[in-house]
């Protein structure tokens, strides 16, 4: 029996949006098993916890053969060795991206000579689409529906309910609730 072909596909996923499962998706087609791996990444402010962003993506996932979602922190490629994965999966939207990724995949070669680095394309729909984008666009208002899957669209919608931008596009302040008499 041949060993399952294993990969991961790491990220923020602050929030996960159709861009990341196009590529989930992708990768399923060409590993066995696609474990996603929610990066903790204490420097950065995140908006959802690491432990909600799982939540988020096995809801999105649940029907796609061979997914699974973990969380880490520390160097992914010490992630991709406990896992047994052979490949590390990365997503590469525009020329833009391509420098970072690929001086990022020049390292995990150097530590972890035996993972490959798989850069895959999401469809053209999504190319322009990233997690600041959205979080954006949610922050303001603005809709967000086909760009994430349906249980990150209510998360957003409910953290950014109260916190609607007001003319100067500063968040609101709460209305002071008052008892009734």
């Amino acid at each position: 029996m041949t060993k399952p072909r294993v990969a991961l596909f790491p990220g923020s996923f602050d929030p996960f949006t159709n861009g990341h499962l196009d590529l989930a998706r992708r990768a399923s087609v060409l590993f066995d098993r696609v474990v996603i791996a929610v990066a903790h990444n204490s420097a950065k402010n995140a908006l959802f916890t690491p432990d909600e962003r799982v939540e988020m993506i096995e809801s999105a996932i649940r029907d796609l053969k061979g997914a699974s979602v973990i969380h880490f922190s520390g160097l992914l490629v010490d992630c991709a060795k406990r896992i047994g994965a052979q490949a590390i999966i990365r997503g590469l939207r525009a020329v833009s991206d391509f420098e970072f990724e690929f001086q990022m995949a020049l390292m995990n070669r150097r530590l972890a000579p035996g993972v490959e680095i798989a850069f895959l394309m999401p469809s053209q729909e999504f190319t322009y689409l990233n997690s600041t984008l959205v979080k954006e666009v949610a922050r303001h208002g603005g809709k967000v529906s086909g760009l994430v899957p349906a249980l990150v669209e209510r998360r957003l919608l409910e953290r950014f309910r109260d916190r609607k931008p007001g003319a100067d596009g500063q968040p609101k302040a709460a209305k002071p609730r008052t008892k009734a008499r």
